[in-house]
């Protein structure tokens, strides 16, 4: 009996798949000293990560104890009369009105002035320097800056603001001297938030005729505004806690009284905590933890309301 048409021949063989081969694992063939390496390498892969789970681990235990340790001792001083209460040298009726009323004109003055230069240069580094000598120098110096101790920014305060402009010692001479302090963080923060801009984004700016200054005021900065108000977070998060460049250039530790003007006397929260803390009496640590309750419930009620921004930029895409 003969097969039927169209089912044998060289053409039918030729369209019968043929069977995958089958790639063997090539760990399987390993003998010997290769494969006591490969061992041996996922034994210290899985070490490294029990590592850093229990570094993680001691990290978040350790700050728990001590929020644990504070809430303990400054919960029950807390109250609505301890924050609207000024300083006094008794401890059941001192408050941190002042200091409070201090930090937030500070830091407020501090990103008034901060984040224009701030963003203003590291646009023009970014986008107009280019690879020039002059634009190179400023990175440089920018980059050192960055890692300079705050007691250093004090003493240049002191010099500049407190005794060669004539600030005196008043809000607007601390909120210039944080302002020194944190715009290291803030160019770096905005120079990286643009290079992460893809070009096409320009280029097509470009070909529908907008100039350089009208791309980047509508197209670049939107699109990095989550990014640069990531680093605004952290330069003023970094600010808002500050004590060394406050006390050099002259913050007092005992006021009875809300700074009403950038040029009046201040003092901060950090300020009033660490007076506290030096006293003796154990009263006085009690409201100096409440004092840091209150800064950490500042610190994060500053922080969630820059996180909100950066979301609402990031979602809908506007400055």
């Amino acid at each position: 009996m003969s097969p039927p048409a169209g089912r044998s021949g060289p053409d039918f063989e030729s369209r019968i798949p043929s069977p995958e081969p089958r790639i063997p694992n090539p760990e399987s063939r390993v003998t010997g000293p290769a494969h006591r390496e490969i061992a041996l390498r996922r034994v210290a892969d899985v070490a490294f990560q029990v590592l850093a789970l229990l570094v993680l681990v001691i990290a978040l235990a350790s700050l728990a104890t001590l929020i644990w340790d504070i809430v303990a001792d400054g919960a029950d001083t807390v109250s609505w009369n301890f924050i609207t209460s000024f300083s006094s040298r008794r401890a059941s009726q001192a408050g941190i009105w002042h200091a409070l009323t201090g930090s937030i004109f500070v830091i407020v003055v501090t990103a008034l002035i901060a984040v224009p230069i701030g963003v203003a240069a590291a646009i023009y580094l970014e986008e107009y320097g280019g690879r020039s000598m002059a634009a190179r120098l400023i990175e440089l110096n920018i980059t050192n800056l960055a890692a300079v101790p705050s007691i250093i920014y004090g003493l240049l305060g002191l010099g500049l603001f407190v005794r060669m402009m004539g600030m005196g010692r008043s809000v607007l001479a601390g909120a210039s001297t944080l302002a020194l302090l944190v715009l290291p963080v803030v160019i770096l923060s905005t120079r990286e938030a643009l290079r992460a801009v893809p070009k096409t984004l320009r280029e097509g700016s470009y070909a529908l005729g907008a100039t350089k200054w009208q791309t980047i005021w509508h197209q670049v900065l939107p699109v990095a505004a989550p990014g640069i108000l990531t680093g605004l977070i952290l330069a003023l998060s970094r600010a808002i806690g500050e004590t060394a460049p406050l006390i050099t250039i002259g913050a007092v530790t005992f006021v009875t009284f809300a700074p009403d003007s950038v040029w009046s006397p201040f003092t901060v929260l950090p300020i009033q905590i660490f007076n506290w803390v030096s006293r003796p009496q154990l009263e006085f640590h009690a409201n100096a933890a409440a004092g840091i309750l209150v800064l950490v419930a500042l610190l994060l009620s500053m922080n969630a309301a820059a996180i909100w921004l950066r979301d609402r930029y990031q979602k809908r895409g506007i400055l």
